[in-house]
């Protein structure tokens, strides 16, 4: 399986200058259909700065075209390990997969080096109202894929294999796949031309603004959709609605990432409670399905089942035996990380049955099979990806099993409750439970901020209190989650367990940057409600000035970080830096009004 080299594209297009980050022999074995810059559309007042092609970067990396080369293939690609081959195997589903017709499915793969994109300040602004599971992946790309096999005789093969794929860092999975399906028929139809022209058109997209509701028009049809927002009531989605004056819009999208939860979980339907806690816990976690299709959608279930927590550790929709961290994450020499695979080559059967938890997922278009699946498995059962679906794991729940929700949607089934119905229970339920879960941690931490009146403008800010374990544990006794849930069980333990996993670690180190950054803005406000002039009156002439240069270097901070001020702080807080700088000599003065060198 080869990318398609330009002999067989037909003629090769260059790549723009302007993106440095998106050289096509780095990331991509495919055609890169990052065209030469064209018209960048109206301008919006804060994205005046933005060059061509940096509209199209803020939403993908690259386009890739990979296609299968009967000559070439395995035999060049097997030398190779790099990101070219892990994109090119990943594009492809594996052969025993059968997949005829069309097929979408995600990718997930390490950044190769760490170039920082001439973009990153400004992405870092638009991410920042981003909810946890929304914002860009700093370490990882996901691919999107559209892949087409059909007969055709006229190919050395029998067969026309090729795919069409969308690297982003955006984990928008549900609007990159109905992008694709969108430009991939008219790419297979009419070849470049037309993806030349979907990248002219993403250029002139505004940027993926968190609250916005956006008007994405592409080869001739118009999407819109709204990024959700870290301020979004949880388990709420805000429709967006249809208007008269939206005659062009074509396809308007509920969602931006979600997937069907009920549909993913449906052939391990029992045991969803249990693959909550094992996803919370960060637990080594293997699905194993008959197709990439599946085995993505199945993965990506799993790890927004914990939503709103971020799943912290690492995830691979789509795993092959080609991935550059295939020995990585098959030795037996150590545990198993903490991370969660999609396969669907036989071969991972063998080569993962030690792992702990492995889920074996059948074809989801056979839905008869719910009922079967009760039990969970013993692990040395497993021993063929031929082995009956279900959950195959030692692992003993920490919570007692909640019959409610599986008598709630086995009913739904039997009275042909519609899908869509039977996903929004689902994830209601996973959200309340999340929630219950989670409130307690929420509370504690909180108590760790030190009190507002403790804040003088003249002092460091204060430091926030250490988390410490049996403090914590000390307060489930009245305010754990037995306030919001009805589940009985050893919530204490699965307490321990959580602080002990990566989903612990990256949620604290959030919580507490987000309060360090709180404190930094309650100080900020407190200086600006300070009166300088009558303060630098008892001060000397380098007093003034050291104090000039540290409210500089509280206003470069308070704007790096984008510090939670009240409206209006940092004008005051200029004007105040001004005012200061004109009480001091001339020649100061134009000392201190030129721009700080970085």
């Amino acid at each position: 399986m080869a990318l398609q080299g330009p002999e067989e594209l037909g003629e090769q297009v260059e790549e723009p200058e302007d993106l440095d980050d998106q050289d096509a022999s780095s990331i991509s074995p495919a055609e890169e259909i990052t065209l030469p810059p064209g018209p960048g559309g109206d301008e919006e007042p804060e994205e005046t700065v933005l060059l061509p092609w940096d509209r199209f970067s803020a939403w993908l990396h690259c386009i890739c075209v990979v296609g299968f080369d009967l000559e070439l293939g395995q035999a060049v690609e097997v030398r190779q390990k790099d990101q070219k081959t892990s994109i090119c195997y990943l594009s492809f589903p594996d052969s025993n997969s059968g997949c005829l017709g069309d097929t979408q499915f995600c990718f997930r793969f390490r950044q190769g080096s760490n170039k920082k994109s001439s973009l990153g300040s400004f992405l870092e602004t638009t991410d920042r109202d981003a909810p946890p599971c929304l914002k860009r992946e700093q370490g990882h790309y996901y691919g999107y894929v559209y892949f087409r096999q059909v007969r055709d005789k006229s190919l050395k093969r029998g067969y026309f294999q090729k795919s069409l794929v969308l690297i982003s860092k955006l984990p928008y999975v549900t609007f990159f796949h109905s992008l694709l399906k969108i430009m991939a028929p008219e790419y297979f139809e009419k070849q470049e031309p037309c993806l030349e022209a979907a990248c002219n058109d993403i250029d002139r997209w505004p940027t993926p603004h968190p609250g916005r509701i956006l008007t994405l028009p592409i080869m001739g049809v118009v999407i819109k959709v709204r990024i959700p927002t870290c301020y979004d009531k949880p388990g709420t989605s805000q429709l967006v609605q249809s208007a008269q004056s939206d005659s062009l819009v074509s396809i308007v999208l509920p969602t931006i990432h979600e997937v069907d939860l009920f549909r993913c979980f449906y052939p391990v339907f029992f045991h969803i409670q249990m693959l909550w806690e094992l996803v919370l816990l960060g637990e080594a976690l293997v699905v194993m399905a008959p197709s990439p299709a599946e085995s993505s959608d199945t993965v990506l279930a799993l790890v927004s089942c914990i939503s709103p927590l971020r799943y912290c550790s690492d995830f691979r929709p789509y795993f092959t035996i080609h991935d550059s961290e295939f020995k990585e994450y098959t030795t037996r020499t150590q545990a198993p990380p903490s991370v969660i695979l999609g396969v669907t080559n036989p071969f991972f059967a063998k080569t993962l049955q030690h792992w702990p938890h492995i889920i074996r997922i059948g074809d989801m278009k056979q839905a008869g099979e719910m009922a079967k699946q009760m039990k969970v498995k013993k692990l040395k059962n497993l021993k063929t990806l031929d082995s009956k679906p279900g959950v195959y794991t030692a692992y003993k729940p920490y919570l007692n099993k909640d019959e409610e929700i599986i008598k709630q949607l086995q009913k739904g089934v039997q009275q042909k409750r519609p899908s869509a119905a039977q996903n929004a229970i689902l994830r209601r339920y996973f959200l309340e439970l999340t929630q219950s879960f989670i409130i307690p941690l929420e509370r504690y931490v909180a108590s760790l901020m030190p009190l507002q009146k403790s804040i003088s403008p003249w002092k460091s800010p204060p430091q926030l209190r250490p988390f410490i374990q049996q403090d914590f544990m000390k307060t489930l006794e009245k305010a754990g989650p037995q306030l919001t849930s009805r589940l009985k069980g050893d919530w204490i333990g699965l307490y321990r367990h959580f602080l002990k996993s990566p989903n612990f670690d990256g949620w604290f180190r959030n919580r507490r940057r987000e309060m360090t950054q709180k404190l930094e803005a309650l100080h900020l406000e407190a200086l600006c409600e300070e009166d300088l002039q009558q303060r630098i009156q008892k001060h000397t002439e380098v007093e003034t000035v050291d104090l000039v240069l540290k409210l500089k270097d509280k206003l470069s901070q308070a704007e790096r970080e984008q510090l939670p001020v009240r409206p209006g702080t940092l004008s005051k807080l200029r004007a105040h830096i001004e005012a200061v700088i004109l009480t001091l000599p001339e020649d100061l003065q134009g000392i201190l009004h030129k721009p700080s060198t970085p």
